[in-house]
């Protein structure tokens, strides 16, 4: 209400007929535009004591609030869990299990399909999951060592809704059918915007490439791009690792 009043005041003032008015309110624009005339110096002292004192409220904030805020929606969790930029949102009844050195956005979403029995989310050690990823369990995700998820992955094992129209109007969930299992083996990277479909398993050592849809289970070692996604690259294994 009092921005509406506001912006009623701005607009009066500026469009009045009384040039009296107008020139208040250019003076009073003039007053919000101030810019102090700070040498370079100084303003680099400033920013250098800006980034600083932000970096310590940062730091203390995921020590000593998010991290223990989500390790208690956790039914394990290992040694070395780093969050970055807040608290993942675990909604649904989920059983989380994490292994060591995960690092997790706080911008993510963990998600349980009400209707299913102990969904579990069991992710490996040395794991990365990126900025505003969603992993939605339908009655089980298994994540490997060593997997690097980008920002916006979607890993849905349930979608929420019925295929038939008539009971998705009536706000009814999706059926056991319609719901599956996930498993990224180990050393699995997924590109940014990647769809992971129910039912799938993306094999050792694979690569998605940006913006895929994966809506069936791809082997070891090989590049997939595409919707639905296709094998474009065959990758050698070195020491048990892709090349």
């Amino acid at each position: 209400m009092l921005v509406q009043q506001a912006h009623g005041l701005k607009d009066w003032l500026k469009n009045h007929d009384n040039p009296s008015f107008r020139r208040v309110f250019h003076a009073l624009k003039a007053i919000r535009a101030c810019d102090l005339p700070t040498p370079k110096l100084l303003n680099r002292l400033i920013a250098l004591l800006y980034g600083g004192m932000r970096s310590i409220l940062h730091g203390a904030t995921r020590i000593f609030i998010n991290t223990p805020a989500f390790k208690g929606k956790l039914d394990h969790y290992g040694r070395g869990l780093y969050l970055f930029g807040g608290v993942p949102l675990v909604s649904g009844p989920l059983n989380i299990s994490l292994g060591d050195d995960c690092r997790i956005s706080g911008q993510t979403t963990f998600s349980a399909r009400p209707l299913s029995k102990q969904p579990q989310l069991i992710v490996g050690s040395n794991v990365d999951i990126g900025w505003q990823s969603t992993i939605a369990v339908g009655n089980k995700v298994i994540i490997g060592d060593n997997v690097r998820i980008a920002g916006r992955a979607f890993l849905f094992g349930y979608s929420g809704h019925s295929m038939d129209s008539e009971l998705r109007a009536q706000g009814q969930g999706d059926l056991d059918c319609d719901v599956g299992d996930i498993t990224l083996e180990n050393d699995v990277w997924l590109g940014t915007n990647v769809t992971i479909c129910p039912n799938v398993t993306v094999g050792q050592g694979t690569v998605i490439g940006t913006g895929s849809v994966v809506t069936k289970s791809l082997p070891p070692f090989v590049v997939a791009v595409g919707n639905p996604a296709k094998i474009v690259k065959h990758l050698k294994q070195t020491g048990g690792h892709h090349a």
